[in-house]
């Protein structure tokens, strides 16, 4: 039966795994902007961005490539200037330094407003732009790219369905450990290869953040630690400085694209990098690294469809869970390794908080690669955490469960705290 899932299992990666360029809640709100004052055909005047709780905490902090300033005003103003909606979630991939001039112009002229508004969409970003008389406007809801609205002078121009809606016409594969581990591992290879394109861009991220100074330079400053000896390089250390510098850059306004996961950059980098660094290490074989990332992407997707698209838990966690069980097989591991790396990665890092995208967000990704590589190294050793102990049950499908009944409903207060803190 799996078997005649494997081309869904193709189209459900290329849909979930996509290039992204800075923080995808920001460059969400960016999108917004720039379908917005295409309606308007003009250079927007006045800018009105409305947002939910979730994308406030997630867009507040964080860098916006290629311009040195942080936060929801100048990414909306950046999209409404230089931003081809037509590029998706690299709406804001060719910023040129007179765009960046040109949208600081419209933040100190106070052209820009930002509020948040009371919706029960996690992820909500309303964009209204006017100028010349006429007034345009564009929702972004439930997902980064999901436009449900646009209007030009109160005429509504397109209205389509929130993602429930859609999703409730559209059948995806049924996804499991079991089901992903064998497709990863005897899936055809000519289907598999376009994994490797996150390879790439995420590596490329990873050189940029070891090269120059982003955020708080949790990978750059790894790595010099272990030139000055104080920690050795090995697997480990490997796995949090490839990881944490990719992160660096990007929550640090790089212009380089990330390759994400189920609409985060953080996420795609969690579920590639300790991949990559063990695969390097090891010597593995392009093959083998191919299918190692199709079993790591494909179960951070997994783990991260029990959860609200934005929460209170850490998804750099359970998107490093994937690259646990692919780091297991690339060491010559079986399913029952893979899971009990799953089953090690939620009794260690489940319930690292969310408190908004920001620099910050490189520590929790070089926790969560740490955790991957000690959960993969235990289980190869056969050490698994029990159903005997906590939120593990004897099935990883069951365990999975309760991460997102953790992450929708257990934590769903906590978000709200966190949410007040940073608004206040």
């Amino acid at each position: 039966m799996w078997r005649n899932e494997w081309d869904a299992y193709v189209r459900l990666i290329n849909d979930r795994v996509a290039p992204a360029t800075g923080c995808t809640e920001p460059v969400s709100t960016a999108l917004a902007a720039a379908e917005a004052t295409r309606i308007l055909g003009k250079a927007p005047e006045q800018i009105e961005v409305l947002v939910s709780g979730n994308l406030l905490k997630n867009g507040m902090g964080v860098g916006i490539p290629g311009t040195g300033e942080i936060g929801l005003h100048i990414a909306a103003a950046l999209g409404a200037v230089c931003g081809n909606p037509d590029q998706g979630l690299e709406v804001l991939g060719n910023v040129a330094p007179n765009d960046v001039e040109q949208a600081r112009t419209m933040m100190k002229s106070d052209q820009v407003s930002v509020r948040m508004v009371d919706t029960d969409s996690k992820l909500y970003a309303e964009v209204i732009c006017h100028g010349a008389g006429s007034t345009a406007s564009v929702v972004i809801k439930d997902g980064h790219t999901n436009m449900v609205r646009k209007t030009l002078n109160g005429d509504v121009l397109f209205s389509g369905l929130d993602s429930d809606a859609a999703s409730a016409g559209k059948e995806e594969p049924e996804l499991s450990v079991s089901a992903i581990f064998e497709f990863a591992t005897q899936g055809d290879l000519a289907k598999l290869e376009f994994i490797m394109k996150a390879a790439e861009l995420n590596s490329a991220l990873t050189a940029e953040g070891l090269a120059q100074d982003y955020g708080l330079r949790i990978g750059k400053t790894l790595l010099k630690t272990t030139r000055d000896g104080l920690q050795t390089t090995d697997l480990m250390s490997q796995a949090m400085i490839r990881s944490a510098a990719a992160s660096d850059a990007r929550m640090g306004g790089a212009l380089l694209p990330a390759m994400s996961n189920s609409g985060s950059g953080n996420q795609g980098v969690s579920a590639t990098m300790p991949v990559v660094a063990v695969a390097e290490t090891i010597g593995a074989s392009r093959e083998q690294l191919t299918r190692a990332l199709i079993m790591s992407h494909l179960t951070a997707i997994h783990i991260k469809s029990h959860m609200s698209v934005l929460s209170a838990l850490c998804a750099a966690t359970t998107a490093a869970a994937g690259a646990s069980a692919a780091i297991t097989w690339l060491l010559g591991g079986n399913e029952e390794h893979a899971e009990s790396a799953l089953f090690n990665m939620t009794g260690d890092v489940t319930g690292i908080l969310c408190d908004g995208a920001g620099s910050g967000c490189s520590l929790k990704v070089s926790t969560s690669a740490q955790s991957a590589i000690k959960a993969a190294l235990l289980a190869m050793e056969g050490i698994r955490i029990t159903s005997h102990e906590g939120i593990i049950e004897d099935s990883v499908e069951k365990t999975i469960d309760n991460i997102g009944l953790i992450a929708n409903q257990g934590l769903a207060e906590t978000d709200n705290v966190i949410i007040r803190m940073m608004a206040g």
